[in-house]
């Protein structure tokens, strides 16, 4: 094995850039406060403890025409998530923000997605926060892929997963300890479906590894699973609120936030997936069962044009990146 010295380092980091970059387009870190463009130069100390304990928290939003979609809600979040692990974030909110469009405008894509990490920081490779000096923070802008159903028009495949729901604390909490997501992603694509759904031992539904999912009743009421259980997610949570206005209530007689049992889904008219980059999903298949006769329904179909139009005519929920 070659040591390399940091010229060395500099002179051949040019031969390892991959394809696959070519999706990444700008990143801010706090520990170089800094904004790179070339991806080999997107890196996150090893000792800090978000890559060896995944002690830290994100979020995930998009930019859409030259505007983030939704922006604080997932920055509400963020906040949130860090008090709950008794992790500051170090940066004040409007702060924060212009970091976030100074690193989309870096990028150059007036579509395109956001990741934004909270860490407690490098400091040690043990498991004590306390080893770490300072949290830090990292802002990664990459390729917004196409929503779901325009790829699929057809609709998803779920199926049960065999990894058992999160915690309640964990669950709610927006970390970056994603194993168990990671594996229930893992067991969707070895199973040839679209997504996993985890359910609790009391057989009631939670989440997919990186969705929230809920129900049509035969009533055309819209049923999520209760908040104390499970990520408030920020589309799911948007969608509750559509739903009250005139053109919501014109397919949805009311949302509900209760239990859903495994035998209430095959029974339902629509079973939906829904999240920041997938938008709204309508299920086709559940567990090898048909769901309201095997193709998209209208309320899926309904949400998913609310949405759209949300995201991209609703002034009040966007934050101006590109003029």
């Amino acid at each position: 094995m070659k040591t390399l010295s940091l010229a060395e380092f500099a002179e051949r980091a040019v031969e390892w850039r991959r394809p696959h970059q070519a999706q990444y387009f700008a990143m801010y870190s706090s520990v170089f406060d800094a904004i790179v463009t070339d991806p080999v130069l997107m890196l996150v100390p090893v000792d800090d403890h978000m890559v060896h304990r995944g002690d830290g928290v994100f979020e995930t939003f998009k930019c859409v025409g030259g505007a983030l979609y939704n922006l604080n809600a997932h920055l509400d979040r963020v906040e949130n998530s860090a008090a709950m692990i008794e992790l500051a974030v170090p940066m004040a909110r409007r702060e924060l923000v212009d970091g976030i469009i100074a690193t989309v405008r870096a990028g150059g894509q007036r579509d395109c997605l956001v990741r934004l990490l909270v860490s407690r920081g490098p400091g040690s490779f043990g498991v004590s926060p306390y080893d770490c000096p300072k949290p830090q923070i990292y802002i990664a802008v990459s390729r917004l892929p196409v929503a779901f159903m325009t790829a699929h028009p057809e609709g998803a495949r779920v199926r049960t997963s065999r990894i058992p729901a999160k915690d309640a604390f964990f669950a709610r909490t927006k970390n970056c300890n994603y194993l168990a997501n990671a594996l229930m992603k893992k067991e969707a694509v070895d199973a040839g479906v679209d997504f996993a759904a985890a359910f609790d031992g009391a057989g009631l539904l939670a989440e997919g590894a990186a969705e929230s999912m809920g129900i049509v009743t035969p009533g055309r009421r819209l049923v999520f699973p209760r908040l104390d259980g499970i990520l408030a997610g920020t589309t799911m949570m948007r969608l509750a609120e559509l739903c009250g206005s005139d053109r919501g209530s014109e397919r949805v007689a009311g949302v509900d936030f209760r239990d859903i049992h495994l035998a209430e889904i095959t029974g339902a008219a629509e079973f939906l997936v829904v999240g920041t980059t997938i938008n709204v999903v309508a299920v086709r298949d559940f567990d090898g069962q048909a769901i309201g006769g095997g193709r998209p329904g209208p309320v899926a179909a309904h949400l998913g044009r609310l949405l759209a139009e949300d995201i991209r005519k609703n002034v009040a929920m966007q934050t101006v990146v590109f003029g």
